[in-house]
């Protein structure tokens, strides 16, 4: 059992301590909000998370775990030390690391035996090796500090069971200390362990997330082509996946991606190439395409309708992904500033992604519009002229095509996640529009014939 102190309690803090603890550790998670500290000690998690909470309660009361503001008594007897504070992106698209940097002072004026300082945030290549000066030039006892690279691979929703049961663990040392250091934490896990230097570890996380943010565009790309050519993108991604090379993952053509890593991994990818005199012509492309993906169905909902003004529009989804109260880069925050610019009257529905998007968008008038939260999406539909699907929660993908019908004043449906089949939203007579599949494509062919007949 080691005795490993966490820095910071969003996904990536919290959900190492807890499951650090899970295994048998004695973990002391560390935050400088005494609130948040104090809702955690009741068992409470501060974030949404699926099976946190329950962990969260069995391991404090087993004494495994515990929560503080106190840094000082959290690091200076701890066998490891890990970092999971926020990296955010700043204007220019690089990485904020001032959390990382307020940190590791800490840590090395607090420090008073050998420890390993072990960085699972997402950082720069080459930012393992200056926190470890860092912390060299500030130390205040005579102690071993060595620093390694730990980068986690959780998906916001399903991040314990991730963490629980990762298809790998990365580890980034510059010593043989830290590298069985670092093994022996994880041994209990029974995951296969990838053992590399400091920076190949930086780059891995990197190229990983991006990497899988260049399947999801490229295939909103083809989407795109598809509706134009009279393709259907589900059926393509189908044929796809049969291939060993490709897989099956990541190939749902959407509007786009969103979340705390994908957008942001991209562009400090790019900033990263950019300061070393190199374009990442493929990572600056999918940013692009996923920054037009967003709007795509706003914009054919503007080319449709002569105007959005005073229209009840139902706004179903606010999160950028079911299983998770997260709205980083949501679609939903492109979407509903447009929506209200035009004079929608928006009436919105999310499961548990409500209370946050408040912070942004209280309840009432903004801009020419305004937007009103209800408590079921059927509410949201009750009278709708228009519907906007933006997260495929189960709630929301449970609902009968023949309902919009039922309760939509004009059955107009533009559903940025694919959730249901074409020929059953056109059986129950829903204008319906998708991403990258067929009924797009009859639309417009329609359109073309009832145009030339016109013109004949």
């Amino acid at each position: 059992m080691y005795k490993i102190a966490v820095a910071g309690t969003g996904y990536v803090g919290l959900v190492a301590g807890v499951c650090f603890a899970e295994v048998g550790h004695k973990v002391a998670c560390v935050d400088i909000d005494e609130k948040k500290v104090q809702l955690m000690k009741s068992g409470v998690s501060p974030i949404y998370e699926t099976g946190l909470e329950e962990l969260m309660q069995k391991n404090y009361a087993a004494g495994r775990i515990d929560y503080t503001t106190d840094y000082k008594s959290a690091y200076k007897d701890a066998d490891a030390i890990f970092i999971g504070v926020g990296t955010p992106e700043q204007p220019d698209g690089s990485a904020n690391l001032g959390y990382i940097a307020t940190v590791a002072r800490q840590i090395a004026e607090s420090v008073e035996k050998d420890c390993l300082v072990v960085v699972k945030s997402t950082v720069p290549v080459g930012t393992n090796d200056k926190v470890e000066q860092f912390i060299q030039d500030f130390l205040v006892n005579d102690v071993k500090v060595e620093v390694a690279s730990n980068p986690e691979f959780l998906a916001q929703g399903s991040a314990v069971h991730d963490t629980l049961h990762a298809a790998r663990i990365i580890i980034g040392t510059e010593s043989e200390w830290a590298e069985e250091t670092l093994k022996q934490i994880y041994e209990p896990f029974n995951i296969p362990i990838v053992s590399v230097n400091r920076r190949s570890a930086e780059m891995i996380k990197y190229a990983s997330n991006d990497f899988l943010a260049l399947k999801i565009s490229y295939m909103n790309d083809i989407a795109n082509l598809c509706e134009l050519v009279g393709a259907d993108i589900q059926d393509v991604a189908k044929g796809m996946s049969y291939d060993e090379r490709i897989g099956s993952k990541f190939l749902n053509a959407g509007i786009g991606f969103g979340g705390s890593c994908f957008p942001k991994d991209t562009k400090a990818l790019d900033y990263i190439a950019k300061q070393h005199g190199y374009e990442l012509k493929t990572i600056k492309a999918a940013i692009d395409v996923n920054k037009d993906q967003k709007t795509l169905l706003y914009k054919k909902a503007s080319k449709r309708l002569i105007t959005l003004s005073g229209l009840k529009v139902a706004v179903l989804g606010l999160t950028f992904k079911p299983g998770t109260d997260d709205l980083r880069e949501a679609a939903s925050l492109e979407n509903i500033p447009l929506l209200l610019e035009q004079g929608a009257d928006i009436y919105a529905f999310d499961p548990v992604g409500k209370a946050n998007f408040e912070r942004f968008y209280p309840e009432g008038k903004h801009a020419r519009g305004s937007i009103t939260y209800v408590e079921h999406p059927e509410h949201a539909l009750d009278g709708a002229n228009v519907c906007f699907i933006f997260t495929e929660w189960g709630e929301i993908k449970s609902i009968a095509p023949t309902e919009y019908k039922k309760l939509m004043r004009t059955p107009l449906v533009y559903d940025g996640r694919n959730i249901y089949n074409v020929d059953e939203m056109e059986a129950a007579d829903i204008e319906y529009h998708s991403i990258g599949r067929r009924s797009t494509y009859r639309k417009s062919l329609k359109e073309t014939k009832a145009l030339e007949l016109q013109n004949s």
